[in-house]
């Protein structure tokens, strides 16, 4: 079976929550990102669900469409595509955010999710996808230049204190 992008979906709950143990440890758990738990896993994909619609999102987040990277029946990852850009976004989140599980990293997943992930957001309506990384960030860079970036720029974030680089895609 090839790997694909799907909704967000409770079939997943068991693999989903060993990923999320494998981010929180390897310590790239995304802050914005909600913990899912076994007892409130429907309620945290209908919440995934919810944001793609603009409801329940957090003051001044936009609506989102979250998909989850399947192989073999396991969640290997996921990828946000947001719908539009905030001007923070514009700087340094981008329109595609994605992260794979420590324990399938290096294995082409990170490049087959954004190659899958780029359609979808066309079918958004968004044909000039930014794309953004931490320099230090090798694998992304890489990932991001596979799949057809151009480097237009790269900003300093001062929430970190480790430069952005900014890619644009033509979808």
């Amino acid at each position: 079976m090839r790997p694909y992008i799907q909704l967000p979906s409770v079939e997943y709950q068991e693999s989903y929550l060993q990923a999320q143990e494998e981010f929180i440890a390897d310590g790239t758990q995304q802050q914005d990102q909600p913990l899912a738990t076994s007892e409130g896993f429907s309620d945290f994909v209908q919440t995934i669900l919810d944001q793609s619609e603009g409801k329940g999102l957090p003051e001044g987040y936009i609506p989102q469409s979250v998909f989850w990277l399947i192989d073999e029946g396991e969640f290997i990852g996921r990828v946000s595509i947001r719908h539009g850009l905030t001007e923070k976004l514009k700087q340094l989140g981008g329109h595609i955010g994605y992260g794979i599980r420590p324990s399938f990293r290096g294995q082409g997943y990170g490049t087959k999710i954004l190659e899958l992930a780029l359609p979808k957001a066309k079918e958004l309506g968004i044909t000039e996808v930014l794309i953004t990384c931490d320099v230090t960030n090798i694998g992304s860079k890489k990932i991001i230049e596979a799949n057809g970036g151009i480097l237009e720029n790269e900003v300093p974030n001062p929430e970190t204190g480790v430069n952005k680089l900014r890619y644009w895609i033509h979808v």
